[in-house]
């Protein structure tokens, strides 16, 4: 009987581990004849009963386990990817998701979209922004939002200013509260920080944006305020994007003890992992700080 040729690697390791078990009650070579293996192919397998295909994704679901813990479980295959070969490792991007769906190394899934109706735009302040979300150069356009997050304190209200050129949050606050207050602390952060001159910044048309305070501060430190229509979240996409990624890769699910435990999870996503090492798939798979890093030329003569 010819030895057979279409055996899978899975396969002859199963035939092999078989006649290993079964050894002490029938012939070898006979087991191999019967199950189609060669002898010599058994006896090699068992003084290396580990291919180097297996010692090799051993070592490199390792790798990708650490690069996936990093994350905090938000990587899928690509970042994950990325990780990778940043760290010097040749192995392709379809090996690494073979590798973790064999493993159920799965990333956290996100919230399913919600569907908006066209809104109307603001009488007082008009949409100049247009869905143009990206910009060439840092401090051309911020968008900004608020959102809400569960505690047993109660909401606890964040609002955030992000940077359109590198996507990375230039300011943001959180407080018990969703007055006014909040989205010009946020701002006033942004603004401290980034020193803007001519800058356009993007809101929805939330009562905090529209108010005389709003324009007042957008005046007098150079900003160009420009609102969404009415329900249509798609005019403030990106602000949106990040609030979902911060649900789904932090808070989803939780409800925090009190606010102060809330902020300080906060504040670690945003400035020790979203801003600095998060892979951003708009910037090509780097964080926003490495991006601003590699963009220094651009920000010379910048106010």
């Amino acid at each position: 009987m010819p030895m057979s040729t279409n055996l899978s690697a899975g396969r002859v390791r199963s035939t092999y581990e078989f006649i290993k078990a079964n050894r002490n009650h029938h012939s070898v070579l006979v087991m191999c004849r019967v199950l189609g293996v060669a002898p010599s192919g058994y006896y090699k397998w068992l003084l290396h009963p580990i291919s180097n295909r297996a010692q090799e994704d051993a070592r490199l679901l390792r790798l990708i386990r650490a690069s996936f813990t990093a994350s905090h479980g938000i990587y899928g295959a690509p970042r994950v990817f990325l990780d990778l070969r940043e760290a010097g490792e040749t192995c392709s991007k379809h090996r690494v998701a073979r590798l973790m769906r064999v493993n159920h190394v799965r990333a956290r899934h996100g919230y399913r979209a919600r569907r908006w109706a066209v809104g109307k735009p603001s009488v007082l302040i008009p949409n100049l922004l247009q869905r143009q979300f990206t910009v060439t150069r840092p401090n051309a356009t911020w968008v900004t939002d608020i959102t809400f997050i569960r505690t047993w304190q109660g909401w606890l209200y964040l609002a955030v200013v992000m940077d359109l050129f590198s996507r990375k949050v230039v300011g943001w606050c959180a407080g018990p509260t969703i007055g006014g207050e909040l989205v010009l602390n946020a701002v006033l952060m942004a603004v401290r920080r980034r020193r803007p001159r001519g800058t356009m910044i993007h809101s929805d048309q939330g009562t905090q944006y529209g108010s005389d305070a709003w324009r007042r501060f957008c005046r007098s430190n150079h900003l160009e305020p420009s609102m969404s229509r009415k329900g249509n979240c798609w005019d403030n996409a990106v602000a949106e994007s990040f609030f979902s990624s911060l649900k789904k890769e932090r808070i989803k699910k939780q409800i925090y003890k009190n606010r102060d435990l809330a902020i300080a999870d906060v504040a670690q996503y945003i400035d020790s992992f979203y801003n600095s090492t998060r892979r951003h798939s708009h910037l090509g798979g780097v964080s926003p700080e490495q991006f601003e890093a590699a963009h220094k030329p651009l920000r010379k003569g910048l106010h």
